[in-house]
């Protein structure tokens, strides 16, 4: 496929992994101009566990891609191991799909962004956004930063919206503004591949007990996902604030876990492709949004703090955004400053306020070594917290669970001194 990358455009996508490029798609569909910018040529990966929630699954789907998913590898739900005990818990379903997958992100994204082509986005890839112009305080042109024939250099692309997606770290982010508060637990995660003979296992495994090199407990959790090709996503994730950092070494770490797993997981050889990520969680972050620009997926902060899931945050976000665009279409004059973040805190502020909460807990020195093993004593309690944890409650499940997921979700928002997104 060819084509030229045009100078102007209603809606520019910065970022083209599940967030842009859902984004990308919706807006496409709903009869705006976009182009979908990436600093990096597909197929490429990113750091992530692979994992895809019911909730993924599901917003998937809404974008066409369900008989896609069909080929892919399916789990009933997680193994969760730990202080003596392993519960199979399968995924809750209720409004939600039953069944979750794994797929590795060189795969995914490419497949999420090729979606988006067929929707009528156009690419820019290599396209390395490094600068805003504005006028009157509006964003009317990305600068980019491109190879031309072996040589570095510049060219701008007008828009008459701007959805940032570039990721956690996000470039665009320190120039327009973006703050990240640490104050609230984030997330610190490695992961790898390694070949596995139980690759077509058909339940995800979290390891809760999670232990480091002086057979500490950490706060976090190993994980392996099982991805149905020889091989297996292994990886280890934990928590931090400010108060409370992670002193830990990422690399070492995996490969500690990754022996004490070899044998119940008949891994083979040695790790692959080990990277490493920082994520910010729970809409910690605050200025998402201008007056004709916002912040998606990652680069909003939308990750689960419970789980360091993100890529149904991002899918959903970028429909989110798409419509916010498509409403405000024919207003030149809207000003998406406040309207962004509010509808962000509306859908997610509650669940990500408790979620975080809870996530800062787990930080405390000793809390998982206490409550732990209480907790893994019993499947129904597990249960109830694959749920919560997962953010597998939505507005359409009035079941007692939800009800009181939701309850406890606006008391924490009340207790917050800087609430989600803001």
């Amino acid at each position: 496929m060819s084509w030229t990358v045009p100078t102007e455009t209603d809606v520019l996508v910065i970022g083209a992994g599940p967030a842009g490029a859902a984004a990308a798609a919706w807006a496409s569909r709903f009869g705006l101009d976009v182009v979908l910018a990436d600093a990096k040529y597909f197929p490429r990966d990113k750091t992530c566990g692979d994992g895809l929630t019911p909730r993924a699954v599901a917003e998937l789907q809404h974008l066409g891609l369900g008989d896609w998913l069909a080929t892919q590898p399916r789990n009933l739900g997680l193994r969760a191991a730990g202080f003596k005990q392993t519960l199979l818990l399968p995924w809750p379903g209720g409004s939600l799909p039953d069944y979750g997958s794994a797929v590795p992100r060189m795969e995914l994204d490419a497949k999420i962004r090729e979606v988006a082509l067929e929707s009528g986005a156009i690419a820019a890839d290599g396209y390395r956004a490094v600068d805003v112009v504005t006028e009157n305080g509006r964003v009317v042109a990305v600068t980019f930063e491109i190879k031309e024939d072996g040589k570095k250099i510049t060219k701008e692309i007008r828009c008459k919206r701007l959805v940032v997606a570039d990721g956690a770290k996000s470039q665009l982010g320190r120039t327009l503004g973006r703050e990240w508060h640490k104050d609230t637990a984030y997330g610190i995660a490695g992961r790898a591949y390694i070949d596995s003979g139980r690759s077509k296992d058909q339940w995800i495994s979290s390891h809760l007990e999670l232990r480091g090199e002086k057979n500490e407990v950490l706060s976090g959790y190993g994980w392996i996902f099982p991805l149905a090709d020889g091989e297996v996503n292994i990886g280890v994730g934990t928590l931090a604030t400010n108060k409370r950092p992670a002193d830990i070494n990422l690399r070492s770490l995996t490969e500690l876990y990754t022996d004490q797993q070899r044998d119940l997981w008949n891994l083979e050889g040695d790790l692959k492709d080990f990277s490493s990520a920082l994520l910010p969680m729970g809409g910690a972050v605050s200025n998402i949004a201008g007056k004709n620009w916002v912040f998606i997926g990652d680069a909003a902060g939308c990750v689960n703090p419970l789980n360091g899931e993100g890529i149904d945050y991002g899918l959903e976000t970028g429909h989110l955004a798409a419509q916010l665009l498509l409403e405000t279409a024919k207003n030149p004059h809207a000003d998406l400053t406040a309207v962004w973040p509010a509808q962000l805190l509306a859908q997610y502020g509650t669940a990500f306020s408790i979620a975080r909460r809870i996530a800062g807990l787990l930080t405390v020195p000793g809390f998982i070594k206490t409550f732990g093993p209480v907790g893994m004593r019993s499947k129904f309690l597990m249960t109830i917290a694959l749920r919560v944890m997962g953010n597998l409650v939505t507005e359409a499940d009035k079941d007692a669970t939800a009800k009181l997921w939701r309850t406890a979700g606006r008391a924490s928002i009340k207790l917050d001194d800087r609430p989600p997104f803001l």
